[in-house]
This record gives C-alpha cells, sequence and structure tokens, in this order.
C-alpha cells in the first residue's frame, strides 16, 4: 500500500520541524515547506524529506507545493499576516482537493479577544472547515515550554528566571515539548478516519508554578535558580534590547496579551490533559527534561566569569531600554481595533467551550 505524500508547511519551525521528522520515521513521503536554505531544510533533507522553498504567503508558491499531496500540515508562522496565509493555504488546499489537514489552533482563540493574531486565529478557524469533501482536525496549543527557554541564559549565568507570570506559587501551566505537540499532529495526521472533525489540546504532565519551572531549570543546569516576577514592560524591554529577536514588532504587541492571560490562569484552565499519550502515542515529557535537553545541545550555558559578566550587561542594557509603545505600533501597523474586547476568562462562550472536560475531545469544535 502506498503512502499518502503530506505537505507540511513552517516545516523548520517549532512543531514543523519535529512533525516532518517523525512523519518520515514513520514511513511517509512529506514535502517540507520552508522559507530558505539552510541547515534545518538540509537535515530534513538527508532524513528524506522533498524540500520546497517558497513564499508561503504566495498563492501560486502554496498551489505549486500541493501538486500530488493528499494531506497537509497548516502551520501559520508567528507573524503579522497570519490570516493571510491561512487564507492562501485555504484557497490551494481547496483547489487541489487535499483530503485532510491538521491546523494549529490557539487555546486563546475567540472572536472577541484583545489580540488581533488571535482573532486572525479563530477566523481561520472557521475557513478551514468551510470545504466539507475536507476533513480537519484542530490542534489548540497554550503556552509552549519553549517559550521559558528565552530566558534560559540569564539562569545559566545569573541565577534568575525572569518573566512576567505572575505569583510564583500558583500552577499556571502545562508546558508541552515542541516535540510532543508535533507528535499530536503527525497523529491526527496518519489516522484521519479516527481524528477528523475533533480537536486536541496537548499539554506537559503536570500543572507548574513558576517557581517549579525554576526549580526545573536549575536541576538542568546544576545550580539554584529564583524565579522573578517582572512587569510586562520589562518582558517588551527586554525582546526590544537584545536581538536578534524570533518576534516581529507587531508580534512583540501580542506577547504582552499573552502575559495578560498566563497571570490570569487562562493557561491553566482544564490542564494537562491526556491528548499527548492518546493522540502521539507517546509519554508526554516533562519541562524539566526538556531543559536538560537543551542544556546539552548549548556547550555556551556553561558557567563562567565572562559569560556572567555579559550576562550583567544585557540586563543592565534591558533595564535602560525603553519599553516599546504598544498603542504607537498598534496604529502604526493599523490593526483592527475592537470598541469591548475581552480577556479569556471574562468571555462566557470562551470558557463554556473550554472548560468541559472530555477525553478524547471528540465533540468539541474548535474556539
Amino acid at each position: 500500500m502506498t503512502l499518502p505524500k503530506i505537505l507540511v508547511t513552517s516545516a523548520a519551525g517549532k512543531t514543523g520541524f519535529p512533525a516532518t521528522l517523525q512523519l518520515l520515521a514513520k514511513g511517509f513521503p512529506v514535502r517540507a515547506f520552508v522559507r530558505q536554505l539552510d541547515h534545518r531544510s538540509e537535515k530534513l533533507k538527508l532524513s528524506g524529506a522533498e524540500i520546497y522553498v517558497g513564499n508561503q504567503y504566495s498563492l501560486t508558491d502554496m498551489r505549486a507545493a500541493m501538486q500530488g499531496v493528499r494531506r497537509a500540515y497548516q502551520c501559520a508562522p508567528t507573524a503579522p499576516n497570519g490570516l493571510h496565509f491561512n487564507a492562501v493555504f485555504t484557497a490551494a488546499a481547496y483547489e487541489a482537493k487535499i483530503e485532510h489537514v491538521v491546523t494549529i489552533s490557539q487555546w486563546l482563540s475567540s472572536p472577541d479577544h484583545p489580540s488581533l493574531f488571535t482573532r486572525e486565529v479563530f477566523l481561520s478557524d472557521i475557513l478551514i472547515k468551510m470545504r466539507p469533501e475536507m476533513t480537519v482536525t484542530t490542534i489548540n496549543v497554550g503556552w509552549f515550554a519553549d517559550n521559558y527557554l528565552m530566558v534560559l541564559d540569564m539562569a545559566a549565568h545569573l541565577g534568575l528566571f525572569t518573566m512576567p507570570l505572575g505569583d510564583g506559587d500558583v500552577k499556571k501551566n502545562a508546558p508541552p515539548s515542541n516535540e510532543d505537540i508535533a507528535a499530536v499532529v503527525v497523529g491526527a495526521l496518519i489516522d484521519p478516519a479516527t481524528h477528523a472533525g475533533k480537536t486536541y489540546r496537548p499539554t506537559g504532565p503536570q500543572l507548574l508554578s513558576p517557581n517549579e519551572i525554576a526549580a526545573a531549570m536549575g536541576n538542568a543546569l546544576g545550580r539554584k535558580i529564583k524565579y522573578q516576577d517582572i512587569s510586562t514592560n520589562m518582558m517588551l524591554k527586554a525582546l526590544k534590547a537584545l536581538p536578534p529577536s524570533n518576534y516581529s514588532e507587531a508580534a512583540v504587541t501580542q506577547l504582552k496579551i499573552y502575559a495578560d492571560e498566563y497571570r490570569r490562569g487562562t493557561f491553566a484552565v482544564n490542564a494537562p490533559t491526556s491528548d499527548v499519550e492518546i493522540v502521539g502515542g507517546k509519554t508526554p515529557e516533562s519541562f524539566e527534561s526538556i531543559v536538560q535537553r537543551t542544556v546539552a545541545e548549548r556547550p555556551d550555558l556553561t558557567p563562567s566569569f565572562w559569560k556572567k559578566i555579559n550576562s550583567f550587561g544585557d540586563f543592565m542594557k534591558i533595564l535602560y531600554t525603553p519599553a516599546p509603545d504598544i498603542k504607537a505600533i498598534a496604529d502604526k501597523k493599523d490593526f483592527v481595533q475592537l470598541a469591548a474586547p475581552q480577556l479569556c476568562l471574562d468571555d462566557p462562550h470562551w470558557l463554556e467551550s473550554h472548560s468541559r472536560k472530555s477525553e478524547p475531545r471528540s465533540n468539541r469544535k474548535a474556539a
């Protein structure tokens, strides 16, 4: 039996990369859509992927990438114009008569959210399901474990885990690894008959408090790490002061909103789940294990006097950098504004659709 070829968009990204490798390991032919040739695309090619280099916002390129493909992973980049990307993907999938798509959504997805990016995800979730001949599985992801690793250098060299996460003792997130998210994506791609029409939320194995996250970092790094709650403005100052950043100016404006949701406990709602085990077929990885893998891959995290001095210099640079003006950026980008936006815990429709416990969630719609 010939296995269907699967298209993976954002194939060099956080979940696209491991999803491609996992599909190849299971014997599926994969076309990996990447923005450029680099060490990541080279590894995918050496593992057996067919590499397609193109612009994911181009309908012409997406049409070409979907030729001969029957299933696809739709993973919009964390960048402006996400709705445009998803409209291009949906149009090309309609023309190519794609049979099954796994799409990555957001745990926060709701129509009146303050985040423009999140509202665009909500609209994208509707668009992708409008062709009844194509089945869809939705992956609702919350706060990735990878997000904490942005401050791993400071933890390694100064002993501080600094993020705007609120009270250090309150359990607020069950962080999933990129590989575990990918495992759920892959499980849904290779078995549409079981997973079509369903929504899954991959999480880590347990809810963690910021203090517990700091302790896990400390265990992996072999030193004591202290959690320090900071303001969201301080986080934005850090993202501005320490390039290169993986986040655009527009994306930074959304991170402030997501940090506000974290502090309020939105990512703790109905977590953890067993979706990684049930759909991905594996035990979800602990956060400490994720950090240990990262530390093993990064010899630059080994402490030294000069690295400590450099990290202290970065910290001082953050303090003296002015915070980006979120409203000015939104105005300059001409973001669509709502008269009365609602964070998730203030939205009764979001609460109703996200608070019900059902394993697996076969009857829940993406929201």
